[in-house]
């Protein structure tokens, strides 16, 4: 936390749930550790001015920042229960331009820290220029490369926590909900929306307009028994897929698997289910997990679209200009395979 560098970049204002266990530090924060009790929290984030778009550096704990390279907190307010939270939470959404009322739910993947999950949200809010309140669900990742069984146990034990999120953005008076999850906080969000689903929760499905994952980090067949168990998927809903996905190789090869639903191969397995994936292949760079956050170029291509939903004509084929790929209509599944302008 460095409130002495406030006004050096925009600043983000990041809402949180988690179920991280508080660090017991004088700087506070939370840690890898797991608790049973939700906490919530509100995280002001500047954003620094000398970076492109998708480029993410924030300082270690305990480092001195640099606020004109680096993303750091110069705010923090933690909330004595859900009620606090929520009340703080619905006066950002009632005071949206337009009186919109939307939310937008960021689920952080494998091997991340507290503060890294918190800068991430904040910066898809900047580079896609979102309006609407960013809402953060910070599950205890050990944020270590070494803890991937640790951090799969967490994932499935914050299903609990995201509905319990969902809930209270709802009550806050979300109109419309986005969820955007990476990694391994796909399988939370899928484990949760199908907790909502089981429950005959349709107050707040009915919220959820639209589901974006990104380099998920689950079993085929569990996705699909999960997307079973739901029954009809939040539109659109979107996956954006990677050949080139080192991290999801790794994983395959920890969990016996030739590939996960990040890198998948044959679009005939999804077939029979409502979804798009995108394939964003041509875009890699180093690990290349998560392309739709740090490249800029494809952050430029996917900002045209402000639903994606849109991007497709009755047939399922790309309206022309939109994006620079070729579609593939599979039954109900559609793949987009993306190519950087001009290719």
């Amino acid at each position: 936390m460095d409130p002495s560098s406030v006004g050096s970049g925009q600043t983000e204002r990041v809402f949180v749930g988690t179920t991280r266990a508080p660090y017991v530090k004088s700087y506070g924060g939370y840690s890898g550790r797991r608790t049973e009790v939700m906490q919530y929290a509100r995280l002001d984030v500047s954003v620094p001015p000398e970076r492109k778009r998708g480029r993410l550096h924030s300082p270690k704990e305990g480092a001195k920042s640099d606020p004109n390279t680096q993303f750091f907190a110069t705010d923090m307010k933690t909330y004595r229960g859900g009620a606090d939270f929520r009340a703080d939470l619905r006066r950002a959404i009632l005071g949206q331009p337009g009186d919109k009322r939307e939310a937008v739910i960021f689920v952080h993947g494998y091997n991340t820290r507290f503060h890294e999950g918190v800068y991430r949200a904040a910066q898809l809010g900047h580079d896609f220029r979102l309006t609407a309140a960013l809402v953060h669900f910070s599950w205890a990742s050990r944020g270590d490369f070494m803890g991937y069984a640790y951090d799969h146990d967490s994932a499935t034990i914050a299903r609990d926590g995201l509905e319990k999120l969902l809930g209270e953005v709802e009550a806050a008076g979300a109109r419309t909900i986005i969820i955007v999850a990476h990694s391994l906080g796909t399988e939370v969000t899928m484990e949760a929306l199908r907790q909502i689903a089981i429950a005959r929760n349709g107050g707040v499905m009915s919220k959820i307009d639209g589901v974006i994952l990104v380099s998920p980090d689950i079993d085929i067949d569990v996705f699909r028994a999960q997307a079973k168990k739901i029954g009809k998927l939040p539109e659109p809903f979107v996956i954006f897929t990677s050949r080139k996905d080192r991290a999801l190789g790794l994983s395959a090869d920890l969990t016996g698997q030739r590939q996960r639903l990040g890198n998948i191969k044959d679009v005939d397995r999804l077939a029979d289910l409502k979804v798009t994936l995108v394939d964003t292949t041509a875009f890699s760079t180093g690990a290349g997990h998560f392309n739709p956050g740090d490249s800029p170029a494809l952050i430029a291509m996917l900002e045209r679209l402000p639903d994606l939903d849109a991007a497709f004509a009755s047939d399922g084929a790309l309206r022309t200009g939109l994006l620079p790929g070729a579609a593939l209509t599979i039954q109900n599944a559609t793949e987009i395979v993306l190519a950087p302008l001009g290719h």
